[in-house]
């Protein structure tokens, strides 16, 4: 069910949610959090499709905000907001609504959600494109536990990474990092079979890839030892290399969803690793809303007291 409102308030988009609860005999329970996206008309369609899909394991409200260039004479001198209220099989498990703000009230997007969180619950906020330098300090990022960025999306990745650095917070985190998840733990369940000594390390990607860059700085803060990067054709990061005086524990892959593991000793095997949709990598964060140290490691580099293991 769709409900469009026009030139409206936060009090009458509130309403027209519980018009569209009661007509479809659904109460507003089970929702675990809401769940901002900041975006532009260009990316809305493709970020409100990835939050529907991963509100199937977090039921939540989806605020959508697109702050809207001023094409008309009405728009260039009449401060307004539209809305679209979804509900029911229009909103995936949730509800979602999404907000057109025209003019000055573009600038106070903030007042303009506040009334609309759910209460009691966790806020995330989610910049599919055009993320602030210091997502912590930006308005709409101070109402949330969590907020995520996706570096993929600037046209200099590894500026925009430094930049993630100087402004970092408890409850940053970037898609980059997330993609790593399967390549993290198909290298700490490598080490635990290698169990040996490493002592040189290398990544392999195509050029400028943030997520090849924070795997690097993460691996050598947990393992102390410099890791090279190689740049290839790509896609992505296409292998990592961990030299050891046994010979090279090397996950490799090329191209396509499989990569190969290959171990001292031990026969090479095939494992599944695909490139992740961007539904599964928002489902993923938000299993857990605390702060990431170990993405707060990868942004720094920050090396531990003693070398371990990953």
């Amino acid at each position: 069910m769709k409900i469009d409102l026009t030139d409206t308030t936060a009090s009458k988009i509130n309403k027209a949610l519980v018009q569209g609860r009661r007509a479809i005999g659904t109460p507003a329970v089970g929702m675990v959090l809401t769940m901002v996206i900041v975006t532009d008309e260009e990316n809305a369609y493709d970020s409100i499709k990835a939050a529907e899909d991963a509100s199937r394991e977090h039921p939540s409200r989806t605020l959508v905000v697109i702050r809207r260039q001023a094409r008309t004479p009405r728009d260039r001198t009449n401060s307004h907001l539209d809305a679209e209220v979804r509900v029911g099989a229009d909103a995936g498990t949730g509800e979602t609504v999404v907000l057109r703000m025209y003019g000055e009230v573009s600038d106070h997007a903030d007042s303009v959600v506040l009334p609309l969180l759910l209460p009691d619950a966790p806020v995330v906020v989610w910049w599919p494109v055009d993320a602030p330098d210091n997502p912590a300090k930006d308005p709409l990022g101070a109402l949330a536990q969590r907020r995520i960025t996706d570096m993929y999306a600037v046209e200099a990745p590894l500026i925009a990474l430094e930049t993630r650095v100087s402004s970092y917070a408890p409850g940053d985190t970037d898609l980059a990092w997330t993609r790593l998840t399967p390549w993290r733990s198909m290298l700490a369940a490598a080490l635990d079979q290698a169990r040996t000594e490493i002592v040189s390390a290398a990544v392999e990607s195509e050029a400028d890839n943030p997520s090849a860059e924070l795997l690097a700085r993460w691996l050598e803060a947990r393992l102390a030892v410099p890791v090279e990067r190689v740049v290839t054709a790509g896609p992505v990061v296409t292998a990592v290399r961990l030299g050891t005086d046994k010979g090279e524990i090397v996950i490799d892959r090329p191209a396509g969803p499989l990569a190969t593991l290959t171990l001292p000793g031990q026969p090479s095997r095939t494992l599944a690793l695909k490139v992740r949709p961007t539904s599964e990598l928002i489902a993923e964060e938000l299993r857990r809303l605390d702060a990431d140290e170990m993405y707060a490691i990868a942004l720094r580099g920050e090396a531990p007291k003693e070398k371990t293991s990953v």
